[in-house]
């Protein structure tokens, strides 16, 4: 025997009718409770909302919590500058003989180092001629 094609049409009939049968019992359940409880049950006990609503906050609230919120940073920024250490000695400067000397030092690496490669490349120049 082959298995009935469900179609779109047959899904969204099912669907509603589901949606109906569910409606029904939260309105016989909601009937029960108020039997329970003595009180009579309203339309918002039988149809609860699909989306609860949005809180809304008045300005003076807003206005509480950005005051709050600045005060937080004020506190946290100057903890951090105190945090942070200040230079207490001031800052050193090279004095002209000690430049001159680090110049002379330099010099004299520089001329060692030129007289090093002058002498390596002409060996390997005469290596290379022969």
């Amino acid at each position: 025997m082959p298995t009935p094609k469900l179609t779109n049409e047959i899904i969204i009939a099912a669907i509603l009718g589901f949606e109906d049968q569910k409606v029904r019992i939260d309105a016989q359940i909601a009937d029960l409770r108020a039997m329970l409880s003595g009180t009579p049950a309203g339309p918002s006990a039988a149809a609860p909302a699909a989306t609860p609503a949005r809180r809304k906050m008045s300005a003076a609230g807003r206005k509480a919590i950005a005051a709050a919120q600045r005060k937080r940073w004020e506190a946290s920024k100057g903890q951090s500058e105190s945090n942070t250490p200040k230079a207490s000695k001031p800052k050193r400067k090279l004095s002209a003989a000690g430049k001159a000397a680090i110049v002379a030092a330099l010099k004299k690496r520089w001329a060692a180092k030129k007289a090093a490669a002058a002498e390596t490349v002409p060996a390997k120049k005469t290596a290379a001629r022969r």
